[in-house]
């Protein structure tokens, strides 16, 4: 097989992984909160903001969206109260996300749920499970390539 053969099919398989991996922690998060993990993602990443609150620009920066998939994403989040639009002290133009306490909630219970899939899902893994410094280290400088 090819060099380009093989990181083909490397890329194939990353994808599939987050795929499968995506599936079964939305699954546990829908059940038990009604949000999938992507919405997880940006409301753990409003939780570690400072004062709880960030740009969508900032947003999309730390989950990889772009800034109107992340207003995309915000919509739902605001109508069930997790998250609240206040606009900047200093910027009328820019408006920035910010958790609610409905959403503080949200993200201490969903990390609950997320490390136990992911417990669950290392068990069936056995090679990932004890790989999984190296393979971080690995994907950390493929993802910065």
């Amino acid at each position: 097989m090819n060099e380009s053969a093989t990181a083909e099919r490397l890329v194939e398989v990353l994808t599939a992984a987050q795929a499968a991996l995506d599936t079964r922690i939305s699954q546990s998060l829908s059940g038990a909160l009604g949000i999938s993990y992507g919405e997880y993602r940006l409301l753990a990443a409003l939780a570690s903001a400072p004062n709880r609150q960030a740009s969508r620009v900032d947003l999309a920066a730390a989950v990889g969206l772009t800034p109107s998939g992340v207003t995309r994403a915000l919509k739902p989040l605001e109508k069930i109260g997790m998250v609240a639009s206040v606009k900047h002290d200093r910027d009328a133009r820019l408006t920035l996300a910010s958790l609610t306490r409905s959403g503080v909630r949200t993200v201490a219970n969903g990390a609950e749920i997320v490390a136990d899939r992911l417990a669950v899902t290392m068990e069936h893994a056995p090679q990932t499970a004890a790989n999984i410094a190296s393979l971080t280290a690995m994907l950390e400088e493929l993802a910065a390539a």
